[in-house]
């Protein structure tokens, strides 16, 4: 597996994680959450010979969103959410593009998650975990070969996501964090959509 964190500058430094993961074999790639600075997604891709599969966004805001239609435009892939998030793409009153002050975008989705589907990339799988919380259609995605989760705005470290913006519900997000992500094993390692990584051994 080939693995690249992109710290992606959205605007007043407010920076969004975005994550690139290949399949070293087949070079299928999924990028996650590409939220600004289309340039450096598209350029670390090519670096990495990648063949994009997926676009995957963990929730609907600005922040993740924004430059997914410059990076399919140039990469291809489907774009993929979760079904309760799907109109967020489009309506601005759930993405908040005014307020994190990028462009306004608008998009439709491939395809929609549920809780429990599986994303394949090559030989690396990826289930998806639907958590609520920060947005009705937030999701972390597992891959239990080899031990990660990206949590996108529901798990940071020593935090969680807020939960005062549109369709968030802070006992949604306190379920969500209890019942789905800390039964996972211990050793997991935690990619957030913001802040620093954690419990990362490696």
């Amino acid at each position: 597996m080939i693995f690249k964190r992109l710290r992606l500058n959205v605007g007043d430094s407010h920076i969004t994680n975005c994550y690139i993961i290949e399949d070293e074999k087949t070079k299928e790639t999924m990028i996650v959450d590409p939220g600004a600075e289309a340039h450096k997604v598209i350029e670390m891709v090519k670096i990495i010979d990648g063949k994009v599969k997926y676009i995957v966004l963990t929730h609907c805001h600005a922040d993740h969103i924004g430059a997914v239609k410059e990076v399919k435009a140039e990469l291809g892939g489907k774009i993929l959410i979760h079904r309760d998030d799907a109109e967020g793409l489009y309506n601005t009153g759930i993405s908040l593009t005014e307020i994190v002050g990028i462009p306004d975008v608008s998009l439709e989705a491939d395809s929609r998650l549920d809780d429990g589907d599986v994303i394949h990339i090559g030989e690396l799988e990826f289930r998806i975990i639907h958590t609520p919380g920060h947005t009705k259609g937030g999701i972390s995605l597992y891959c239990e070969k080899e031990k990660l989760l990206l949590s996108g705005d529901t798990l940071f470290r020593g935090t969680w996501g807020r939960t005062d913006l549109p369709t968030g519900s802070a006992k949604s997000i306190m379920q969500s964090i209890t019942n789905k992500l800390l039964i996972l094993p211990e050793d997991t390692i935690i990619y957030p959509g913001h802040r620093k990584i954690f419990n990362d051994k490696r």
